[in-house]
């Protein structure tokens, strides 16, 4: 783990022994055993796993129309705030039910609930993803007790790997990944992240050097015809030779015991793309060899706003057939065997984090009962049931749930039209995005300058830390100087500084035009 996330325990002795150089020895002790009688090391430790830019961000003011108009957008957190003009008169019309008043809060709700979830939420919720993941068959579906409805993506993605997985085996996340993956894996769940470099074996595989340009390179190809390369998305994919090499190094690491999870975010989080099918399915066929448990995070599945780039996994893994009897179908699901997992939520299609809504699908019988049980600490309230049951069945009288998708489809691309505009006037090189909230864009060039005394060599030998560091100095002047917030690269895994995601759905309109006021005075003023 590099320094772009912090050590727990270095990070919290650091904290706790910065007051004086002259402290005594006695006096730490003392200090230290007070700590440990008011807090758990784990419970510090889990702190000490998120990210440096959280604190940065928390501690700038934000922007305020009124209040404070120099503030800084927040544009690094993956919310969409274009929809509340939809969302909050039809949840308010799925609360109410208009249609059965007699219903609007049922006898039952104020009861212990089954844990995986009521038995309508779960049947709307197969429904759904049915139709959203174009899993429609007449010899198979899911199985509705295999789905698993919890408090958030997270909640579900951490007992999944809880079940599946010991504390201090690995997890392997194709890079750049979400960020939050290591909080979320790592805190209770004890598990080891090890990343799969993709673009480092990319391009070594094809020697793509446009896509592997230098900073140095980059700057003066700018300065010569101020011209970018686009970044080709194949250098993100997670390949059979990069799976292998995580594979190697995960042996390497733990003394000979292999990954027993390969986690995949598809669509990307952060880049905003869809893996093509040759890709999930290259993945679900090494994991099948290997015997390691493939999770797909298909949390943006109804974010894609380019029509025919996404296929779910669950989709590539089935392996229902025509011939199969329905009876045969029925008890089988989908086919995909014990080692295909898949989690999904609403925080992002529907812009609702705050309803606390995501579910797991597993056909792994052995991990079934200990999820449910698992999901007695993060049950979604009965009520919030009721009114995702109402807001997802889809029917003659009742298709709200596609036809809002759509809008907010339209909506997504609308502006992620606007800030590749703005970019290419620029000539910003960015990976051109398919589906999500954000987008994926070089920054390198801003980066300031490594000592003109350095060879090549050195440069390359720059240690990740200073990379680091030059990329913190670039997300600090963005957001204290130009009131932008971005994710910094880096902290989610990248293998090179100077990479930045915008969320261009966290902000409302007018937010938004003043975003890309900003950016382009930022960019204005760095190449005068």
């Amino acid at each position: 783990m590099n320094d772009s996330f912090s050590s727990p325990s270095s990070s919290t002795a650091r904290y706790f022994s910065s007051s004086s150089t002259t402290t005594s020895s006695s006096n730490d002790e003392k200090n230290e055993r007070n700590i440990n009688l008011l807090s758990s090391q784990r419970g510090r430790d889990a702190v000490g796993l998120l990210p440096k830019y959280l604190s940065d961000a928390r501690a700038v003011q934000k922007y305020h129309p009124v209040d404070c108009p120099d503030g800084a957008l927040q544009l690094s957190v993956a919310e969409n705030q274009m929809l509340e003009d939809l969302l909050v008169p039809a949840y308010r019309n799925f609360i109410q039910n208009d249609k059965e008043e007699k219903e609007t809060f049922l006898a039952d709700q104020i009861y212990y609930q089954p844990t995986h979830g009521r038995p309508g939420l779960r049947n709307a919720m197969a429904q759904f993803l049915t139709k959203l993941l174009n899993l429609s068959s007449s010899n198979s579906s899911l199985k509705e007790d295999n789905l698993i409805m919890g408090a958030g993506c997270n909640a579900v993605l951490e007992n999944l790997a809880f079940t599946l997985a010991n504390p201090g085996d690995v997890i392997l996340i194709p890079t750049p990944y979400y960020a939050a993956f290591e909080f979320d894996l790592v805190a209770r769940a004890g598990l080891q992240i090890i990343p799969v470099e993709t673009q480092r074996v990319n391009m070594m595989e094809k020697q793509d050097t446009s896509a592997s340009t230098s900073l140095e390179e980059k700057k003066d190809d700018n300065k010569a015809n101020n011209n970018t390369t686009p970044i080709p998305k194949e250098a993100y994919y997670p390949t059979r030779k990069s799976l292998d090499i995580a594979y190697e190094n995960c042996m390497e690491q733990t003394g000979g015991k292999p990954p027993k999870i390969l986690l995949l975010s598809h669509p990307n989080n952060p880049l905003g793309v869809c893996y093509p099918p040759h890709v999930i399915r290259e993945c679900i066929d090494w994991s099948i060899e290997n015997k390691v448990h493939l999770i797909s995070d298909e949390i943006y599945a109804g974010s894609v706003y380019k029509e025919g780039c996404f296929t779910s996994a669950l989709s590539l893994a089935s392996t229902t057939t025509e011939d199969d009897s329905d009876s045969e179908s029925k008890d089988k699901g989908l086919g995909l065997g014990p080692y295909i997992h898949f989690v999904y939520a609403l925080s992002k299609d529907f812009a609702s984090s705050g309803l606390r809504v995501g579910v797991a699908y597993t056909e792994n019988e052995e991990i079934l009962l200990p999820m449910q049980k698992l999901n007695d600490l993060c049950q979604i309230s009965s009520q919030t049931q009721l009114l995702v049951e109402r807001m997802l069945s889809d029917d003659e009288s009742n298709s709200w749930s596609f036809d809002f998708l759509k809008e907010n489809n339209m909506r997504i691309h609308k502006r992620v039209t606007q800030l590749m505009k703005l970019l290419d006037q620029y000539q910003i090189t960015y990976l051109e995005p398919d589906s999500g909230l954000f987008l994926w864009m070089d920054l390198r060039e801003f980066l300031s300058p490594s000592s003109d005394d350095d060879d090549k060599e050195q440069k390359e030998e720059k240690s990740v830390q200073d990379h680091e560091d030059l990329e913190r100095e670039l997300y600090l002047d963005l957001m204290h100087n130009h009131g932008l917030l971005f994710t910094p690269g880096m902290s989610m895994r990248n293998a090179e500084a100077g990479f930045f995601r915008l969320v261009f759905t966290a902000a409302t309109d007018q937010e938004f035009e003043l975003a890309l006021e900003r950016l382009e005075k930022f960019i204005v003023s760095k190449r005068s």
